[in-house]
């Protein structure tokens, strides 16, 4: 009998892991090239594009909006978009941090991929990994 085919892994990717990919390479563009290569389905909510726009766009980076806007547009036709229902307030040191979990539990994603502190001290949130780009690309060899 064939092998039947693993799903292929569901995450969010963290804003910082975008802007990492976006800017830097590195692990983070590689995860990111898994997604566009159909190897991960990636999920997304307004709250973190909202984030990388800021972030993309403000003092740090100072990205022109068109490339900005170019940016979030090819993020959208990548991601799904999902608009989480219910409010998260597991992380109360970062607030924000509360927006990547809703959209990873709105979304059914198995895996979150950040850099961010708070969320990788969680290691699990209702059944969801949460881990770090290194350690996402070592499970997916």
């Amino acid at each position: 009998m064939p092998k039947k085919k693993a799903a292929k892994p569901k995450l969010v990717l963290d804003s910082n892991v975008l802007i990492s990919a976006i800017v830097f390479g590195g692990k983070p563009r590689e995860i990111l090239d898994l997604a566009v290569k159909g190897r991960v389905e990636v999920a997304i909510s307004n709250a973190i594009l909202d984030e990388i726009i800021a972030v993309l766009g403000g003092k740090k980076f100072q990205y022109p909006e068109r490339i900005v806007r170019a940016l979030v547009s090819e993020i959208e036709d990548l991601a799904d978009l999902v608009e989480p229902g219910d409010r998260i307030n597991a992380i109360r040191d970062d607030p924000e941090d509360n927006r990547v979990l809703e959209c990873a539990v709105a979304s059914g994603s198995s895996f979150i991929v950040s850099g961010d502190s708070h969320l990788l001290a969680l290691r699990v949130f209702d059944q969801i990994g949460i881990m770090n780009p290194d350690e996402f690309l070592r499970r997916q060899k």
